[in-house]
């Protein structure tokens, strides 16, 4: 988060110096508060710039097995061009390179995990165990310490979940 603090200081003292180079170049006949607002300008033109870019910057760093199975776009009243151009602020990423695959009775089962990244002041990753039964498109959790299936949280999936395809359709 302080490399961010000094990008923007640096991007709006550099748009206060275009400001000031404009000002000069107009002999003076621009305002002199043009500078201040170029630098005003320049630090929100960072954020912004920072903020739309945090998606594809994160799938850079993602090792190549792993896939995105879901991205949540939003927006915020604070920010009223995200109404307009809506900012990813949370993907959900399935590793396909640790993917365990057993079969139960003629069905294939597989079990993965599942990592949430949100964007906040501090990036915030988390991460739930899976099954997949592929044969009836069934997802339950497992619990964090003993593994075992979370009944009470099975839900189906449709044809066309992007989960199911990342989980099932693996090599």
């Amino acid at each position: 988060m302080i490399w961010h603090l000094i990008a923007a200081a640096f991007a709006g003292l550099g748009a206060a110096g275009l400001g000031l180079l404009l000002r000069f170049l107009s002999g003076k006949r621009l305002p002199r508060w043009i500078i201040p607002a170029c630098a005003g300008l320049g630090v929100l033109g960072y954020q912004i710039h920072h903020e739309y870019t945090w998606y594809s910057h994160k799938q850079l760093q993602l090792p190549d097995s792993a896939e995105v199975v879901s991205v949540e776009h939003g927006g915020a009243f604070w920010r009223p061009w995200t109404y307009f151009f809506p900012i990813a602020n949370a993907f959900e990423v399935v590793d396909q390179a640790n993917l365990s695959v057993t079969e139960s009775d003629g069905e294939r089962l597989v079990e993965f995990i599942r990592y949430r990244f949100e964007r906040h002041y501090v990036d915030l990753v988390t991460h739930q165990a899976y099954l997949m039964n592929c044969a009836s498109q069934e997802l339950i959790p497992l619990s964090a310490e003993t593994r075992q299936p979370q009944l009470s949280a099975l839900r189906s999936l449709d044809d066309g979940d992007p989960l199911y395809h990342a989980v099932c359709n693996a090599g």
